[in-house]
């Protein structure tokens, strides 16, 4: 058991400094784009630059996430899903910043700091309660809550609540480093070709 341990701690030691490092020199590299994004919101009617929301982190623990804005401000405060039409408060923009995930970008800001991991379970907004219990049931809320999972890979948005929460639990029941860099690589292809993506189902503005 100490073994065990020792090889766990460790290696989660080295998952945390991957975090840092990519996250920062992420940000370096692709401040240009940043700043584009950050003219383009700025510029767009009734369009903050950002939005930051509540999400259930490490433990369960409350952090702000942050994230690029693509719907108007005269939005109703819910999540994207709630809403009828959702297609009618997504800027023109801020539809492209969606497809391409690229609205998910300042949450390298969330890495850097150690609110996240670049690979982790989903975070949750605090009224998803039967998503919460399960998770605090199977033990997720032991890692950080990651820009990319395992169930982003196996199906994201087509995918049941149930079937999203049992492979949050396989992810941190079989978690190494290995399978850290697999679901990297695979999210790549996921994002380029759009697979399991369906407007209105993610909880993001």
């Amino acid at each position: 058991m100490k073994q065990f341990l020792h090889k766990y701690f460790g290696a989660t030691k080295w998952k945390r400094l991957f975090d840092i490092v990519v996250s920062f020199f992420s940000l370096i590299i692709l401040s240009p784009l940043f700043l584009f994004i950050i003219a383009v919101n700025y510029f767009t009617p009734n369009c903050k630059v950002f939005f930051s929301h509540e999400r259930r982190g490490r433990s369960g623990k409350p952090f702000k996430i942050y994230k690029f804005q693509t719907m108007k401000n005269d939005t109703p405060n819910c999540a994207t899903g709630e809403l009828e039409n959702p297609e009618q408060y997504i800027t023109k923009f801020g539809a492209f910043l969606r497809k391409t995930s690229m609205d998910e970008l300042p949450q390298l800001w969330n890495i850097l700091k150690g609110d996240m991991s670049f690979v982790g379970p989903r975070p949750l907004i605090s009224s998803e309660i039967r998503a919460h219990r399960l998770r605090l049931e199977y033990g997720v809320y032991r890692f950080r809550p990651g820009l990319t999972g395992w169930a982003q890979i196996n199906g994201r948005d087509d995918i049941s609540l149930m079937k999203k929460m049992k492979l949050d639990k396989e992810y941190c029941d079989k978690w190494s480093l290995k399978l850290d860099l697999i679901i990297l690589l695979r999210s790549i292809g996921v994002v380029v070709k759009r697979e399991g993506y369906q407007e209105g189902a993610i909880h993001r503005r």
